[in-house]
């Protein structure tokens, strides 16, 4: 933690000397990396039949499909295809480590019964207490992986504060990040059907150190048995692919224009 607050400086500095990618290179989406949520020895947050981890990969997998189809020019990578754990700070590497333009994780939600609707997270403060929930459920999953005191800086999923202190990061990409995720909340609403809850920012680990826009996608809660039920049909997923698949096209479009 005293290494997180020793940095807080330089964050700060990086938040009040904001600047938007498109400034710095000519900007095109050339490489997309699809982060299916959880995997392996994390299944994620479970339905009364399944499970977030393979859900994750189907729409995933299906929103490859589309984008090659469709985006001949366009690279698709996955930071996993099959049901493996990848570490979040390796997520985040395979997108680093290619030069990603978008960083995309695919996650289901969790709550109570009655809730439902699609989300979609950017890097950022938290705005509420749901907020901040959403964001410590995620980035509990470090505490399954080996060294996570060392891969985080000393990182407690736990404690408010390190929320507050990471959602500092990925300043740079923000206005980027929330034009997609803009964009894909009102594909799911305006085209899909879903009931959107909105575009929302909190402190995500798997989003932490992408240098790029990043954005996580909650599909609808597992926790809602018609909302599981949905999720399931294949036909949904496909579905779902398109309409994230239409919102990063328009995305695309807006700024290679």
């Amino acid at each position: 933690m005293k290494r997180i607050i020793l940095s807080i400086s330089f964050i700060v500095l990086l938040v009040f000397t904001s600047f938007s990618p498109l400034g710095i290179r000519d900007y095109k989406v050339r490489t997309i990396v699809i982060d299916p949520g959880h995997g392996g020895k994390d299944p994620g947050c479970s339905g009364h039949h399944h499970q977030e981890a393979k859900i994750t990969l189907q729409v995933a997998k299906e929103l490859g499909r589309i984008l090659q189809e469709n985006l001949p020019g366009v690279k698709v990578i996955y930071t996993r295809t099959t049901d493996v754990f990848v570490e979040l700070h390796e997520r985040a590497a395979i997108a680093n480590r290619h030069h990603a333009d978008i960083f995309l994780s695919i996650h289901c939600n969790s709550g109570v019964p009655d809730v439902y609707g699609t989300e979609t997270y950017t890097m950022g403060l938290h705005k509420s207490t749901g907020n901040l929930e959403v964001a410590k459920r995620e980035n509990a999953v470090i505490l399954k992986e080996d060294n996570h005191k060392q891969h985080y800086e000393g990182y407690d999923p736990n404690s408010p504060q390190a929320h507050i202190l990471f959602s500092l990061y990925q300043n740079a990409y923000i206005e980027n990040s929330l034009s997609l995720a803009s964009k894909i909340e009102t594909q799911f609403k305006n085209r899909v059907g879903r009931t959107s809850r909105g575009v929302k920012q909190a402190g995500l680990l798997v989003l932490w150190k992408t240098s790029m826009p990043s954005v996580l996608v909650e599909l609808g809660f597992l926790t809602n048995k018609k909302e599981e039920q949905y999720m399931a049909l294949p036909s949904n997923q496909v579905l779902l692919a398109s309409g994230i698949y239409r919102a990063i096209k328009e995305y695309k479009i807006e700024i290679e224009q």
